[in-house]
């Protein structure tokens, strides 16, 4: 039997990224503190990375609104 080397997480990791061109993120429910305005990518893994490169923990997050496409909702 052969073992690849490689982790099969890379290969399927783009199925579960999520690019949104313009969210709002939350730390609260009251939408008092906004983490993040603008583009982002909600990785597979719950994180969500920002186009400086940083990444937000699901765990300081309380949910994010996204703008989502006309082209999408039909």
């Amino acid at each position: 039997m052969v073992f690849s080397t490689e982790p099969v997480w890379s290969e399927v990791a783009a199925d579960f990224t999520k690019e949104c061109e313009s969210a709002v993120v939350y730390a609260d429910f009251e939408q008092e503190t906004v983490l993040h305005e603008g583009p982002l990518r909600v990785l597979g893994n719950g994180w969500v990375e920002l186009p400086s490169g940083r990444l937000l923990s699901p765990d300081a997050i309380h949910h994010i609104d996204a703008e989502v496409p006309e082209s999408e909702t039909r």
